[in-house]
């Protein structure tokens, strides 16, 4: 019977039990797409990475939720390029090192940076696309919320640095510990939408260090809430910069905290509002977990 090495990972802290976990399964190459989709329903967290051989990168590797596969995913990635530094199938080259991760949605660059908490894994996430927008009374409502919780003069929108996500800006910390996602209605607007998951956010953090706080929903048979989302993460980025909702190309993002999985990212917005190149979302991992997998 195959067996395959693997890892858990938690990604986005410095600490084990906290941030996004994530099951990395090595020399996957020999699965298909429908063994994939039911060892992530098995892992039953937000992502499974499986790591495979690539002939235009370093690397390779496929993300899947319980429910589909995802084309860019932030924590996975985080927590895949940390497993295969930990693993030496990825070499430092001193305290600065850079490879490239080929995603189904094309190779994108990764910074390596060895730290005293260990290495630092920044993705650049593809150049922005600023799709539909809708009006909040459209989209508050599938989330427990008001019109007037969005956040004045500005309307949430699809937006993707790889994989199309809804960017819902909201006026406060109070606003957002208030969100509660309606299976009954938002199944069907999802769908109408036109994109993959949505990011509820606001210009606050939940600690001294935090400029941004977000909540990330899913629904069954992925996680209903997400600890941390580094695509949309990215997407965020984007929108709060394009939009001028910041002064400044770099700040730190949080999210996890209210589900007791506490995760940080550091994140640079690459270019111009109006023309930005790229979105840099980086932070660290810990391993929790290794073992053989047995199918």
């Amino acid at each position: 019977m195959p067996t395959y090495p693997f890892m858990q990972v938690d990604a986005f802290t410095e600490r084990p039990l906290a941030g996004n976990p994530c099951a990395i399964i090595f020399e996957a190459d020999t699965l298909n797409d429908a063994q994939m989709l039911a060892i992530a329903k098995e892992m039953n967290l937000s992502e499974t990475s499986f790591v495979l051989q690539s002939s235009v990168a370093d690397v390779r590797a496929r993300y899947f939720t319980p429910a589909e596969e995802i084309p860019l995913a932030g924590h996975p990635t985080i927590a895949t390029i940390h497993a295969l530094v930990e693993t030496g199938q990825v070499q430092l080259l001193g305290d600065y090192t850079k490879i490239s991760l080929e995603l189904q949605v094309g190779p994108i660059p990764i910074e390596l940076y060895a730290t005293a908490a260990g290495v630092r894994v920044v993705m650049n996430q593809k150049k922005p696309k600023f799709l539909a927008t809708f009006p909040p009374e459209e989209v508050m409502p599938h989330f427990g919320l008001e019109t007037a919780n969005c956040l004045p003069d500005f309307s949430p929108q699809n937006v993707s640095t790889g994989t199309p996500q809804l960017m819902i800006p909201v006026r406060n910390l109070d606003v957002l510990r208030r969100a509660r996602l309606n299976n009954a209605t938002y199944l069907a607007f999802r769908q109408r939408a036109g994109f993959f998951s949505p990011h509820l956010f606001c210009l606050e953090g939940v600690t001294e260090k935090g400029d941004t706080f977000a909540r990330h929903f899913g629904v069954s048979p992925d996680v209903p809430e997400d600890p941390f989302t580094g695509s949309a993460t990215g997407g965020m980025a984007a929108y709060l910069w394009h939009h001028g909702l910041i002064s400044k190309p770099t700040f730190t993002a949080e999210q996890g905290h209210w589900l007791n999985r506490p995760g940080q990212a550091q994140v640079e917005i690459v270019g111009p509002p109006d023309d930005i190149e790229t979105v840099k979302v980086g932070g660290t991992a810990v391993t929790v977990m290794r073992g053989e997998l047995t199918i």
